[in-house]
């Protein structure tokens, strides 16, 4: 069996890729990098898993395999989301964390994310090491060194240090919460009744499939979100995705709130209201405007390639306030270098109640005027042939010199895991006007962001960087709407 990692660990199907076995020899690999890169006499790892098929048992198998390689597993005893196995990672002074997840994935896939003892995910040399240890050495087994733990009481508390729940309780603004059946469940609901703060959470029943929806809160799968919102009278609406780390917005009306207007949000509250020092991380799919409008001596912008283990590289490297990116996953210095669903729901939360105004719309109306609409969309498209690794490279080496009639100002190239190019962003003349181009490492995807000033001209460029690839593909009918 092939086992490839991409940016954010390993995802496959679920028995015919991942199963059993193959968790077992991911597992035994994870050992035998933890013993050849770790200095701990005496090793410990978290561990935690989602609500996914097989998710607990993947997780204890795990567990039963650093166990037998003399490394103290200490496991979650309940679903967890992704950033409370972090945090658990760094407060237990783990050496590393797994988290058995397959984040925003269909409910067929599940997977393996591997994190750092800082608590944010592995970084790309530290990935391949542990690939590299694949199959060279026999499963141990044994289940003497195994601990059950709850992870969340000491999350909770740490976030109680870090949100202020009386300044949202005053404001009286009462949130509704979509779980989509994934691993938030309804903590984000306990954490604010706990401080009698008003919440409500839909689909909050563990479910292996989601409750027949795709566990990624964006606007397409958010429609009963979107219809709780319109019939009652909330503040706003939050997502959580499979595994809680990341997180999509609704107004109260009942609309969609794109990723990229709630990091606007997001650095505006940080930086000019709670006065956050450090700079801001965003990857290359995330609007430009997030330059324009908050650049300075103070606040450096750090452009880095789209995953958010890029963002965390510079987070644990440089002071930071916030790192986004596009899908929806948030970090923060002050928190850890991880995005977080569950902490972002609760920050745009204090966020709103530190203004005049007790409605989300209300608030993003007032901030556009002041900040501009942002023009933005991304398309994603199937593309089954051999040559989806050679069309980027192919591309890099023969650049054009315009594109829609844009002229091409700078071109950023983008590597992957393998060191290929897979990515390659068209910066044009002009503010706020580029187009992104990058191909999946895990998925058979070709992927087209752009921003500009109008709608119609993002329309453009995309549609231009769609026809850009079939000239080098030679095979239009091979790439179709996904």
């Amino acid at each position: 069996m092939n086992i490839f990692f991409g940016t954010d660990g390993w995802r496959a199907h679920i028995d015919t890729e991942i199963n059993q076995e193959t968790v077992s020899v991911v597992a035994q690999a994870f050992a035998d990098f933890i013993h050849n890169n770790y200095k701990e006499e005496f090793p410990r790892v978290a561990l935690a898993y989602d609500t996914r098929k097989n998710s607990q048992l993947f997780a204890t198998i795990f567990a039963e395999v650093l166990s037998g390689n003399h490394i103290e597993a200490l496991l979650s005893d309940r679903i967890t989301p992704t950033p409370v196995l972090s945090y658990a990672t760094l407060h237990t002074g783990c050496c590393a964390g797994v988290m058995i997840t397959a984040s925003h994935n269909p409910p067929s896939y599940n997977g393996i994310k591997f994190k750092s003892r800082l608590g944010g995910p592995f970084n790309s040399d530290d990935t391949r090491k542990v690939e590299s240890y694949l199959y060279a050495s026999p499963i141990k087994r044994s289940a003497s060194n195994i601990h059950p733990m709850n992870f969340i009481p000491a999350y909770t508390e740490h976030i109680e240090k870090l949100i202020d729940f009386e300044r949202i309780k005053k404001a009286g603004l009462h949130l509704l919460a979509d779980s989509m059946g994934g691993a938030g469940l309804t903590l984000i609901q306990e954490i604010l009744n706990a401080h009698n703060c008003p919440a409500d959470t839909i689909y909050s029943e563990a479910s292996e499939t989601f409750h027949g929806r795709l566990a990624e809160p964006i606007e397409k799968n958010l429609l009963p979100l979107k219809k709780a919102l319109k019939e009652g009278d909330f503040a706003f609406g939050v997502a959580t995705d499979g595994d809680a780390d990341r997180v999509g917005v609704c107004l109260d009306t009942g609309e969609w709130l794109s990723a990229q207007n709630t990091i606007l949000l997001l650095v505006d509250y940080l930086k000019r209201v709670k006065q956050m020092p450090g700079g801001i991380v965003k990857t290359s799919s995330v609007s430009d405007k997030v330059r324009s409008i908050f650049e300075s001596p103070q606040t450096p912008i750090y452009e880095v390639q789209v995953g958010f283990k890029y963002i965390a590289d510079i987070m644990t490297t440089h002071s930071i306030a916030f790192g986004g990116e596009e899908s929806g996953g948030f970090g923060y210095g002050m928190h850890i270098p991880e995005r977080d669903g569950i902490f972002s729901s609760l920050l745009l939360l204090e966020m709103l109640s530190a203004s005049p105004y007790c409605k989300l719309s209300d608030y993003l109306e007032e901030k556009q005027e002041k900040m501009g609409v942002i023009c933005y969309d991304r398309i994603d498209m199937v593309y089954t042939q051999p040559d989806k690794n050679e069309l980027l490279p192919w591309l890099y080496q023969n650049q054009p010199h315009e594109i829609a009639g844009f002229a091409i100002r700078k071109i950023l190239p983008f590597l992957s895991s393998r060191n290929l190019v897979n990515g390659l962003k068209f910066i044009f003349e002009g503010d706020c006007r580029w187009l992104l181009i990058r191909s999946s490492e895990t998925e058979d995807i070709i992927r087209f962001y752009a921003e500009g000033q109008t709608g119609e001209e993002v329309a453009t460029l995309l549609q231009y960087g769609q026809n850009l690839l079939f000239k080098v593909s030679g095979s239009i009918s091979n790439l179709t709407k996904h």
